[in-house]
């Protein structure tokens, strides 16, 4: 079940097709939960791929709506889609209903996990970086930048670059050259998706796909929760001050702060801060790994 090959599924082929391909997928119905739950046990059971053909159409729009956010990357918005949709099969083939959680919630991270890897490939190396971090900041910049700054084009403002590289902890530099890289690179919502001069903006008015993206987004929210509060338990008090007054607060505490604060070096709250930080990552990874929460390559 690795590619659409093996499902009778839409086909986007080209740029021209998506306004066709937005409204076949439209016509696919949602399912309720029992609904769900069953054709998931189907699958798991007996191997049905019209089991497997439901679970799948029926969450095509999700992966339209998720790949909406990656439009601006200047990639083709039909090959986000379909690459989208790659990660939604994979996720339908290790779902585990008794899991107790929905396919959408589940399918969020293996849907994202397959967009973003294509966009890494699309987008070399050399232009976004190769540090974590740099990372980080390609695929946050674009929030941050319309929570800060909505109406800024172009260069950001002296006092927003900074603001921004004190939250992806980048340097300031960087914040600047990636959002000139990436400013040339937006697309209106409003551009047209087809000859019939359908907007993206008409076509996301969707109510009953909104309230199930919704949904998802909660639920895949208090399980990050619940993983980071169980992860945080590994750290020592110490560990866990200075973690959560860096990087878990809307205002982090500067490094000469704590420094005064636990009579250590700058340097040395940075490294424990680093360190704390690398340890709740693996054991949240480890721990959302075994729950069957994440794509396992």
């Amino acid at each position: 079940m690795s590619t659409a090959k093996n499902y009778n599924l839409p086909t986007l082929s080209n740029e021209g097709g998506l306004s066709v391909y937005l409204t076949q997928i439209k016509k696919f119905p949602m399912l309720d939960a029992e609904e769900e739950y069953m054709l998931a046990k189907n699958w798991k059971q007996t191997g049905s791929l019209k089991a497997a053909e439901k679970l799948v159409t029926s969450h095509l729009r999700l992966v339209a709506k998720i790949a909406m956010r990656y439009k601006g990357y200047g990639l083709p918005i039909s090959e986000i889609i379909s690459e989208g949709n790659i990660g939604l099969m994979k996720a339908v083939k290790k779902f585990e209903p008794e899991k107790g959680f929905r396919l959408a919630t589940y399918a969020m991270w293996w849907i994202k996990a397959s967009i973003q890897e294509y966009v890494l490939r699309s987008w070399s190396l050399v232009k976004i970086g190769t540090t974590t971090a740099q990372k980080k900041l390609f695929f946050n910049l674009k929030k941050l930048k319309n929570q800060i700054a909505p109406k800024d084009e172009g260069d950001l403002k002296n006092e927003h670059v900074t603001e921004i590289a004190n939250k992806l902890d980048v340097k300031e530099d960087e914040v600047v050259s990636m959002n000139r890289r990436l400013s040339g690179k937006e697309h209106s919502l409003n551009a047209p998706i087809g000859e019939d001069g359908d907007q993206w903006q008409d076509w996301l008015v969707d109510k009953e796909m909104d309230q199930e993206l919704r949904f998802a987004q909660k639920e895949e929210m208090d399980h990050r929760k619940d993983l980071l509060n169980d992860s945080i338990k590994i750290l020592n008090d110490r560990e866990k001050e200075i973690l959560y007054s860096r990087r878990l607060t809307d205002e982090p505490v500067t490094l000469e702060n704590l420094s005064k604060k636990f009579k250590i070096s700058r340097e040395r709250i940075r490294q424990i801060e680093n360190k704390a930080f690398e340890k709740l990552q693996k054991h949240m990874l480890n721990s959302a790994k075994s729950k069957n929460l994440l794509p396992l390559n």
